[in-house]
C-alpha cells in the first residue's frame, strides 16, 4: 500500500457537489492498495501515519505526533498512486489492485486508525472526487508499506 500524507489546516472532499468528508486539522491521506497488499500493510501504514512526529511542539520543532495534537484523518481512496508512466505518456493502472481488494484493505485501513481514538473522514470509494486543503507546511510525505527495511 502507498500513501501520501499531506499536513493540513483544513480540507474537505466533494463528490457531486456534495461535501462527504471534512476535516479542521490533520492529514489528508490518499491511499493506494495493489494487488499484493494484506491486511499486514494496512496495520503497517495506519500504525505509521498516526504516530508520525511531524507537528510543531511549543519550540516549534516536529515533534508531535497526530494523537498528540488530536488531529484529524481525511482519507480518500486513490488508484492512480499505482499508475505507471515509464512507457509512453498514458499511465496504466495494472498494479493498482481490484476494486473489491482496493476497497477492502482501504476500509480496514480506515477503521485501524479510528480504532487509535482518531477521528476519521472519508471520500467515496471508487466515485469522482474533489479535494481542497490548505496545506500546512507544506509537510507532504510519501509512504509505501513495501519499505519496511
Amino acid at each position: 500500500m502507498k500513501a501520501v500524507i499531506q499536513r493540513a489546516k483544513d480540507a474537505h472532499v466533494t463528490v457531486n457537489g456534495e461535501i462527504v468528508g471534512k476535516i479542521k486539522y490533520g492529514f489528508v491521506v490518499l491511499i493506494g492498495v495493489t494487488h499484493e497488499d494484506t491486511i499486514e500493510d494496512a496495520k503497517y501504514l495506519a500504525n505509521k501515519i498516526i504516530h508520525l512526529r511531524v507537528f510543531k511542539d511549543e519550540n516549534k520543532k516536529m515533534n508531535l505526533s497526530l494523537i498528540d495534537v488530536e488531529g484529524s484523518i481525511l482519507s480518500v481512496s486513490q488508484f492512480t498512486l499505482y499508475g505507471e508512466t515509464r512507457k509512453g505518456r498514458r499511465p496504466n493502472f495494472l498494479h493498482a489492485a481490484e476494486p473489491d481488494h482496493a476497497k477492502e484493505l482501504y476500509e480496514s485501513f480506515n477503521r485501524l486508525v479510528a480504532g487509535q481514538g482518531l477521528h476519521v473522514e472519508t471520500g467515496e470509494f471508487g466515485e469522482m472526487m474533489e479535494v481542497q486543503l490548505t496545506n500546512d507546511g507544506p509537510v507532504t510525505l510519501i509512504l509505501d508499506s513495501k519499505d519496511t527495511k
